[in-house]
């Protein structure tokens, strides 16, 4: 059999080695893309081999380095040349970076739509059981009482035999035979619209019965979609990342020497590459200190969850705060909506759904997100209608989701071990949104469940 993803990456030359996938992605190395779906979103392995991300052409081209532009500098020929190979190199990178992200929207586009399909279907199966079983107990009901009618005709004489001697029995006059005759009617007429009742209720019992199966067994289909649409849009989200990452590694560096090229001035090319280095010193200086906000965040919250737990154990209305369960609050916002069905609001690009799978928490923007127990990330990208999204496993086939995170507020990636009370991300308004919060989900053997119950039985507010 052909591999399709060696035919893939010989054809674009694209695809990392051994040795760049290792240093690019080493979390990986704890969570394979099986064991990812067995502990994941809908909690069961997808079945097949996914091929890894692949990382843009321009990974593998051959940057020239500042001493290159120096010596292109003194040779016209030489620096049109450079000049236009840079360009080739920028015009490739940005391509690629914006070839990825718009793969990876679209497979996130399509995870979401896979995911509501299923959720959909998933209602849809219990509303119709639910229905059977109503209908079922009605059945029941029906023929008990249909048992007890007959009983009593069969005691008033029912039965041709009984009925003779119901008729010939004395009677004080016609007026006694008339009242007998009156009641055997009436007798009569309520068995067999009992009857009647009973059957139409076992009828539509039994077809509500056949429906709900039929519609489980839709609902594991799509939910199997389900969970492969989310492996192709963990892939592209990745592939994605690391096509940034190389246009981020690279651009400001060859802007740079494009600008030192095209200069007539007197400014020199170590001049430029100072204030390349200055400014990436600058940026290294700057991720530092929102990675030390972030520690500080988690600190703070895993110190909150500590005195919690050492307290009575009561519910904790604080973000990151615990309640003596090991579960924390996600974040510190109010509850702008809750589980279940709901008022439709619409804008000129979109309407909220019918049917709300989560809570939302409303807080400031950029406000810190925290996971609400300990698990591993299986999902970290983009995801159509829930913006940026994060999902971790919490292991016995419990999982959360956490939607409409910032643009550049996801913090953790994918298969990094997370504890309670982290900071995994930060609040926006991304997706299908009306302003800044956290749409929090929870699953159970990846059905969704309310989260509001689900949480207060740990001992958390939300």
């Amino acid at each position: 059999m052909i591999d399709d993803r060696s035919t893939d990456s010989e054809e674009c030359g694209c695809a990392p080695s051994e040795r760049e996938r290792r240093a690019l992605w080493p979390d990986l190395k704890t969570v394979t893309r099986r064991s990812a779906l067995a502990i994941g979103i809908l909690g069961v392995a997808a079945a097949g081999v996914v091929a890894a991300p692949r990382l843009p052409a321009a990974f593998a081209a051959d940057y020239p380095s500042w001493d290159d532009v120096q010596r292109a500098k003194g040779n016209e020929s030489a620096k049109s040349a450079e000049i236009s190979k840079i360009e080739t190199l920028i015009a490739n990178l940005k391509a690629a970076a914006a070839a990825a992200q718009q793969k990876a929207e679209a497979a996130g586009d399509a995870y979401f739509q896979a995911q509501q399909d299923y959720l959909d279907a998933a209602r849809r199966a219990d509303e119709l059981q639910s229905q059977a079983d109503k209908q079922a107990k009605k059945a029941d009901e029906a023929a008990d009482k249909a048992g007890q009618v007959a009983a009593q005709l069969y005691r008033s004489g029912g039965d041709n035999a009984s009925l003779e001697l119901f008729l010939s029995g004395s009677a004080k006059g016609a007026d006694d035979l008339l009242a007998r005759l009156g009641t055997m009617d009436k007798l009569l007429d309520a068995n067999q619209s009992v009857y009647a009742e009973a059957v139409s209720a076992r009828d539509s019992a039994q077809s509500l019965s056949d429906q709900a199966k039929a519609q489980r067994e839709e609902r594991d289909k799509l939910q199997k979609i389900a969970e492969q649409k989310m492996v192709e849009a963990q892939d592209a989200a990745q592939a994605a990342q690391s096509a940034v990452e190389t246009q981020d590694a690279h651009l400001e560096d060859l802007e740079a020497q494009l600008a030192a090229l095209h200069d007539k001035t007197s400014k020199t090319v170590a001049d430029y590459k100072k204030g390349v280095e200055v400014r990436r010193q600058q940026e290294i200086a700057r991720k530092k200190r929102e990675a030390e906000a972030r520690r500080k965040a988690a600190a703070a919250a895993a110190a909150a969850a500590k005195r919690n737990n050492s307290s009575s154990g009561g519910g904790s209305s604080s973000g990151g705060g615990g309640g003596g369960s090991g579960w924390v609050r996600p974040n510190h916002g109010w509850q702008s909506s809750g589980y279940g069905y709901r008022s439709v609001q619409c804008t000129s690009g979109y309407c909220s759904s019918s049917f709300h799978e989560g809570v939302d928490l409303a807080d400031s923007c950029s406000s810190n997100i925290y996971a609400a127990h300990s698990g591993t990330v299986v999902y970290a990208g983009y995801n159509g209608g829930y913006g940026n999204y994060v999902r971790i496993d919490h292991g016995g086939g419990i999982a959360t989701g956490y939607g409409h995170i910032r643009n550049g507020g996801i913090f953790v990636n994918y298969g990094q071990h997370v504890s309670a009370g982290q900071v995994i991300a930060s609040e926006g308004n991304t997706g299908n949104s009306f302003g800044c919060h956290l749409h929090f989900e929870v699953y159970v053997n990846g059905r969704i469940v309310n989260p509001i119950p689900f949480m207060a039985a740990r001992g958390i507010s939300v």
